[in-house]
């Protein structure tokens, strides 16, 4: 009854739990009238009540919960992405001239050769400030959102239509995300891409110019199609991970989760997050190369115009242009983000964010903690 009952309160709210006061009454007469141990009964209902007093996340998502989800996902996207600022640099002017590289690596030989070892870097300022308020978003959104579909729905609704919740909730996050990335886009794609001395490499001078110049339309005229490239792309990047995770400890790591080390983990998510990346690559990258077509274009009389006058120059055979070089970054990038933000949560949580077994289910986080609840009952 005990353990029924902790599972009622872990899922609802302090105002709903009152209810079923008179059961929590019957189960401390139950545990006296059968003479089980006082200090028993005290660890179980510490268990059920206590919201303790450490610095780690708690299972209680407020405020404090989706702050440090924001601060893991600016970490997770910003540093990763300031990382492979080559590729990046490399992918995007061969999207805006496909022939401007034969290879990847010619693209770095070239560079290198002109710029220096610095010259790799180029656009990484706006690139760090851009995808860490991205990843602010992005991740910390998720978790807002996982729960909100999750209270709406309630518990049953939200387990069985879980992957619809991951869709849904990613897809709104990333609306939100991409509002915060796209001057920052807009201002890298035109430093990595414009002709060396038509325009300012400096983060902050570009910035200036593209606004005074183009005014804010100058800084989100590339909205649309990032909309059209970031949402499929997180939503894949959200569901394919979780699924991904799950086949891995179902075929391959076939012991319960907790028996293997936090370094085996991590790399369980590292892979998933790898092979999840490979598949946001594939279905994105049209819309990514209309981004840094736009984005390079000084002036256009709207978006759709834009779109039309780019498909007509390079057709749909462009729209793939530099697909090979995405998806080494975009693995790469996905594979670095999801174990930077499950060990930042590692260090917070309990244990590993990836998908545990049957018996915690994801509503945003809390399996973690239903899980060490759980643990520590048993072991009792």
């Amino acid at each position: 009854q005990l353990m029924h009952l902790h599972e009622f309160f872990f899922f609802n709210d302090t105002a709903t739990t009152e209810i079923y006061t008179e059961q929590i009454v019957g189960s401390v007469r139950c545990v006296q009238e059968t003479g089980i141990n006082a200090e028993y009964m005290g660890k179980i209902l510490k268990l059920i009540f206590c919201k303790g007093s450490s610095s780690k996340m708690s299972d209680k998502h407020d405020l404090s919960y989706y702050l440090k989800c924001m601060v893991g996902g600016a970490m997770a996207c910003g540093l990763t992405h300031a990382f492979v600022t080559p590729l990046d640099l490399v992918k995007c002017r061969r999207q805006v001239d496909p022939q401007l590289y034969k290879s990847l690596f010619q693209g770095f030989s070239k560079i290198k050769a002109a710029d220096g070892f610095g010259g790799l870097y180029l656009g990484w300022a706006p690139t760090l400030v851009g995808y860490s308020l991205q990843g602010l978003g992005k991740f910390g959104f998720y978790e807002v959102f996982k729960d909100v579909y999750a209270n709406a729905l309630g518990y049953e609704n939200a387990v069985k239509y879980q992957t619809i919740g991951y869709s849904i909730s990613s897809a709104c996050a990333e609306v939100i995300a991409d509002l915060l990335l796209c001057p920052f886009e807009a201002v890298k794609v035109r430093v990595q891409t414009s002709l060396p001395g038509t325009f300012p490499t400096q983060f902050g001078t570009a910035f200036s110019k593209i606004k005074g110049d183009e005014g804010v339309n100058g800084l989100y005229k590339g909205i649309a199609p990032l909309w059209a490239r970031q949402v499929p792309y997180t939503i894949v990047k959200f569901v394919f991970f979780e699924k991904t995770v799950q086949a891995f400890y179902k075929h391959i790591f076939t012991q319960p989760k907790e028996t293997y080390s936090k370094a085996t983990q991590l790399s369980v998510t590292f892979m998933s997050g790898y092979i999840a990346g490979v598949l946001c690559a594939i279905v994105s990258h049209p819309a990514d190369t209309m981004v840094s077509k736009i984005n390079n274009m000084k002036q256009a009389s709207s978006t759709l115009d834009a779109v039309k006058k780019i498909y007509g120059d390079i057709g749909f055979r462009g729209l793939w242009s530099g697909l090979g070089t995405r998806i080494i970054m975009v693995g790469t990038l996905t594979g670095l983000q999801w174990w930077i933000y499950d060990r930042f949560k590692t260090c917070l949580l309990y244990t590993s964010d990836a998908a545990d077994d049957l018996l915690c289910v994801d509503l945003g986080g809390r399996r973690i903690i239903k899980k060490k609840k759980l643990m520590q009952m048993h072991e009792l």
